[in-house]
């Protein structure tokens, strides 16, 4: 089962690192924060045993 509070910890880290990038004008480094923590969160979030929605699934939810 994924550990959600570690997986929210995470994307709020990011956000208030992202947050602070934009504050400096530096809007690279803030898509960079905010595309890495999601992926690190999938991944957790997969190898946790969370579920995966297929393909054909995923593009019409």
């Amino acid at each position: 089962m994924p550990d959600y509070q570690k997986l929210y910890t995470l994307l709020f880290n990011a956000c208030t690192d992202a947050v602070e990038a934009l504050e400096q004008m530096n809007f690279g480094a803030a898509k960079v924060v905010l595309i890495r923590a999601q992926q690190q969160a999938e991944e957790q979030y997969i190898s946790a045993g969370g579920a995966v929605a297929p393909a054909a699934e995923a593009e019409t939810a």
